[in-house]
């Protein structure tokens, strides 16, 4: 079946299927300078831009360009600066494969010297101390970036937060591994680049965010999909041990969690897709075979790194356990309690299959429900009835929602309040009314732009009051976590702490209510299917 090769476009578009119409931004406004006009970080001064009562800086160099001899090496600092910086455009992003869906992707500019993320503040003085929200974007490790326009941060910082949204590396810039690699760390290791991008951004959050009027000392991560997974591994990473402390995932699966077919590589395995990419480039004939890799073109590494043999998964390159940055497997490290213990908000949207799932017959769903879980392939089936062709499509994206993205969010959600720390669930029902997209429902991505509050930034058609609202009521439930843990606050519905007894999770739709029993039968299944 040439099927995973049609996924990979799809889940491309999950992310931008809302971002295909984006709407033109708004018009800059000026204002009496201020102790925030030009923040002194530790790399040099910079200037920005004053908008509606948000100060927006907009591609700041996080770490030196990670070209030449330092592609696929950790990331360094960046070289200091004397004179005044200007940063009120965004920086490069990671070069990434073109697709049909270029066009709605929106990424800008791409170049390996991508190594930038923006600050929206609205603090009129250092002193101030506000709450940071530092988003990680998605993209299945192989596309997107911190610029898109759905994730402009002016509207959250409007909530009293200061946002931070980054660039990592990507696809072979970000997770290639290869024994050579890891023969010339200090630490006996390669791949994960992207993720330790990640760390050295939270380094430099803690270091240089109080010039924003932002607390090092309360910082909360959230990304989706990729992001989210990111966030789970940094969660079981040492390596990110104090640099945040609070966490919201949304929809972001544990990899081994996801589907069965799909589980976080060993280091030595990682190795080997790294010297297939090798291969392919006619690297591994070179009298230096690192030297060859790395003179290799940007365009070049992208195709030799495009699969052509994936099967009901869009991640061909993934983290990897290697001992340093991830010392085991990230469901591991939850089932025994030795994630890091920050309180964590968590969730996934009705309809995540849909995007996912390519056009098959009942007979295919077998094979597809066979190959995914084997021996209990029945069970699942049973729970998951398709009597019709139909019936397939709906069937499938149950088995995709439920087995894979909800008991993953269930179960970090169990962990976390095993280990002490509160844990909210959300399931996000709001379906599009867009034409264009309405048999997607509450498709993979969707709940973004309610997230950070910029319905205004794309043109779906059917947008109405009830969607303000609910965007208003999760910009302030998300805003209200990363001020104190707890989402509750003024105005905005109770939303109960999850408990195992109950599992009871918040209903992010036309109306915002509370629900029990999240995905009950498919979670026992997935736990008696995975052993977890």
């Amino acid at each position: 079946m040439k099927a995973r090769k049609a996924l990979v476009f799809l889940l491309i578009a999950c992310m931008f299927v809302v971002t295909a119409l984006m709407g033109a931004g708004c018009g800059t406004k000026t204002r009496e300078p201020s102790t925030m006009e030009v923040p002194q970080l530790a790399s040099g001064p910079i200037s920005g831009t004053y908008e509606e009562g948000v100060w927006s800086y907009k591609g700041i160099p996080y770490a030196a360009p990670p070209v030449g001899e330092l592609r696929w090496r950790e990331p360094q600092p960046p070289e200091p600066w004397g004179e005044v910086r200007p940063c009120t455009d965004y920086g490069p992003s990671c070069p990434q494969e073109e697709s049909d869906w270029t066009g709605m992707l929106s990424v800008g500019k791409t170049d390996e010297d991508c190594l930038y993320l923006n600050v929206w503040s609205p603090a009129e003085s250092p002193q101030e101390r506000l709450p940071v929200m530092v988003w990680i974007h998605g993209g299945a490790f192989k596309s997107g970036s911190g610029s898109l326009p759905i994730y402009e941060g002016g509207n959250l910082a409007r909530k009293g937060v200061v946002l931070v949204t980054i660039n990592y590396r990507l696809g072979a810039f970000g997770l290639m591994a290869h024994p050579l690699l890891s023969e010339e760390s200090p630490h006996g290791v390669s791949g994960n680049y992207g993720l330790l991008d990640q760390v050295a951004a939270l380094n430099w959050v803690r270091e240089n965010i109080a010039a924003f009027g932002g607390d090092p000392g309360n910082v909360t991560v959230f990304g989706e999909s990729a992001g989210g997974m990111s966030i789970l591994d940094l969660l079981a990473s040492p390596l990110a041990q104090g640099l945040f402390h609070r966490a919201i995932v949304e929809s972001g699966p544990l990899l081994e969690l996801g589907l069965s077919v799909n589980k976080t590589p060993t280091l030595k395995e990682a190795e080997k897709t790294g010297e297939e990419i090798s291969r392919k480039l006619g690297c591994d004939k070179a009298g230096d075979e690192l030297a060859a890799l790395r003179e290799a073109s940007p365009e070049k590494l992208i195709e030799a790194a495009a699969s052509e043999n994936e099967f009901f998964s869009p991640i061909n390159l993934s983290p990897n356990v290697d001992g340093y940055f991830l010392p085991e497997p990230p469901l591991e490290v939850f089932a025994a309690g030795r994630q890091h213990p920050v309180p964590l908000l968590t969730g996934i949207n009705a309809n995540e299959g849909n995007i996912f799932i390519p056009d098959v017959n009942l007979q295919q769903y077998r094979l597809m429900a066979n190959y995914l879980y084997g021996a209990h392939a029945e069970e699942v089936m049973a729970l998951f009835p398709a009597a019709s062709e139909e019936e397939v499509k709906p069937a499938l994206d149950k088995v995709i929602t439920q087995m894979g993205f909800a008991s993953s969010a269930r179960f970090t959600a169990e962990c976390t309040t095993r280990a002490g720390e509160p844990a909210y669930l959300y399931l996000f029902t709001r379906a599009t009314r867009d034409e264009r997209a309405q048999s997607l429902g509450a498709f993979h991505g969707l709940e973004i732009m309610y997230a950070f509050g910029n319905l205004d930034k794309v043109r779906l058609q059917g947008l109405d009051d009830d969607d303000r609202a609910l965007s208003e009521a999760m910009m302030t439930y998300w805003t209200n976590f990363a001020r104190t843990g707890n989402p509750n606050g003024e105005g905005v519905p109770e939303w109960p702490p999850y408990a195992g007894d109950e599992a009871k999770y918040q209903i992010l739709g036309t109306r915002v209510e509370t629900g029990s029993g999240f995905f009950q039968q498919a979670y026992d299944l997935a736990r008696k299917i995975r052993g977890f």
